[in-house]
């Protein structure tokens, strides 16, 4: 126990390194308890400060972190970064948990919607060149937005895994563009790859040319890389964990399901789909195995699933 008198003039180094080999510091004056908190945050430490009255304010405000009950003066109330509705301080530990996974899965979200988009943009651009008619129409990229979009709301009941509460996540500008920039052109690369499998596939029959083949290819590969692109790219997790399958889990089925289905039932053809040769199914099933993997193999080497 270390009397606040016994610190006499110290500051800075020597004060941090004096209280440090202390467990309590007692009899501390206001500008006591903020000179130690201001040496401690100088030598590197991260400090909270908990208190309640006028006297505490110096050391809440020196703190990285001012904590207060809800019953402490108003002064204190608004110079505390928390304020605790009850006397509990395991209630900061729920927050701080709770903030990481939230973090964790916008964080996720964000890599997921963003890389997919870039990719889909490249391929439409690609496609818009090589193909004399539009590679798809705007009801069908609709459909498409509205498809994903509502399968990524089962984020929002996700849980991430526990890499994910053990820090912060922080999007790191630099590593978050490369993230996006090389998951985008592997989703390019596989739409691509998609348009050789139609175009192969169509002249195999009398569809040849024909572009309610291609949107209805397309579109289901787009659908299908994105399922796959939730399940792989989810922030804190292995492609696999063995465990019961999760909300993002039957999201990412429901949305593959409807990528098959969709263009094979009577929706189809209001949106100008009709269903592509059997053939395409078997090439399609190919490709998609080839991406999964190197997409797989990508992200564990990726610095920025780790933050």
């Amino acid at each position: 126990v270390l009397t606040a008198g016994r610190l006499g003039d110290l500051s800075g180094p020597p004060l941090a390194e004096a209280v440090a080999r202390a467990t309590v510091v007692a009899r501390c004056t206001a500008q006591d308890k903020a000179r130690i908190v201001t040496a401690l945050r100088a030598g590197g430490r991260i400090t909270g400060f908990l208190g309640d009255g006028v006297n505490d304010l110096p050391a809440l405000r020196a703190a990285d972190v001012g904590i207060c009950p809800r019953g402490a003066v108003t002064v204190a109330r608004e110079g505390a970064d928390v304020v605790l509705a009850e006397k509990d301080l395991t209630a900061i530990d729920r927050a701080i948990t709770a903030g990481r996974r939230s973090s964790s899965t916008i964080a996720g979200y964000l890599r997921i919607t963003l890389s997919s988009n870039l990719g889909n943009v490249i391929a439409m651009l690609a496609a818009g060149l090589l193909l004399p008619f539009l590679p798809m129409l705007p009801a069908q990229v609709l459909v498409q937005n509205l498809c994903f979009d509502a399968a990524q709301l089962a984020f929002a009941l996700d849980r991430p895994g526990p890499a994910a509460e053990r820090k912060p996540a922080v999007l790191r500008p630099r590593t978050f563009l490369r993230f996006i920039t090389a998951f985008g052109l592997l989703n390019a690369a596989a739409d691509i790859a998609t348009f050789g499998v139609l175009a192969f596939a169509s002249h195999t029959t009398a569809h040849a040319g024909d572009p309610a083949v291609f949107h209805a290819g397309w579109f289901t590969e787009n659908l299908l890389t994105q399922a796959m692109v939730m399940l792989l790219l989810r922030t804190g997790r292995h492609a696999a964990e063995g465990r019961a399958p999760g909300p993002v889990h039957l999201a990412a089925a429901a949305l593959a399901v409807i990528g098959v289905l969709l263009p094979l039932s009577p929706l189809g053809p209001p949106l100008d789909m009709s269903a592509p040769p059997p053939l395409y199914y078997a090439l399609l099933a190919a490709v998609l195995t080839l991406y999964g993997l190197v997409l797989s193999a990508t992200y564990k080497r990726h610095p920025a699933r780790r933050t």
